[in-house]
């Protein structure tokens, strides 16, 4: 059996090296285990297009199965990409997706700003892949209540991470271990089609 390929997709920020996806990434590669990122964008250009086909480049550029490690803007960036990418996905991580629908805190995009660059309305449909969704139970960017409302919109397990912030270095995350569990689970998981 093919070991899956690790798609990591990152949120709304540029290259930081103590981030938990970034470290992730190392000691995938470290091991030996096939890793493909998606280049962070950063917030100066918003265009969620444009994100969204560099998932696609990225998921195509993969022979074989796939697993994605999202985290924050990038997890709106895969349930707009899942909604039409025909590309099979062995299982995604969902780590602690924003609440773009609703004004976030100074520094962050605004809800216009998002709307215009393409992110809204972000998308409730089934993901065509199973997921685990990891919310925090204190994330200054969604609250747990909303989290859990676009698990069971995308058809996703819920995973309860308890207060972890947005799982960033702001939060005091650097490593965190719990994703490698994550991936195991997702990428024991049996290969399946497309859903139409």
């Amino acid at each position: 059996m093919n070991q899956p390929t690790v798609l990591i997709v990152p949120g709304l920020r540029d290259h930081v090296e103590e981030h938990w996806q970034t470290l992730l990434q190392a000691r995938l590669r470290a091991a030996g285990r096939p890793v493909v990122a998606v280049r962070p964008m950063g917030r100066a250009d918003l265009d969620c297009e444009a994100r969204v086909d560099a998932i696609e480049r990225a998921a195509y550029a993969i022979d074989g199965p796939v697993v994605i490690v999202a985290h924050s803007g990038g997890v709106i960036m895969v349930a707009h990409w899942a909604q039409h990418s025909r590309r099979p996905v062995r299982g995604a991580l969902l780590a602690v997706p924003p609440d773009f629908e609703t004004p976030m805190p100074a520094g962050y995009p605004t809800v216009a700003e998002l709307d215009a660059a393409g992110w809204l309305p972000v998308p409730r449909r089934p993901l065509p892949f199973p997921s685990i969704v990891a919310a925090s139970r204190n994330d200054p960017l969604a609250r747990f209540e909303r989290v859990e409302e676009l698990a069971r919109a995308w058809g996703g397990r819920l995973a309860d991470l308890g207060e972890v912030g947005h799982l960033n270095p702001a939060s005091g995350y650097g490593e965190w271990p719990q994703a490698d569990d994550f991936i195991r689970e997702l990428a024991a998981l049996p290969a399946a089609a497309r859903a139409a």
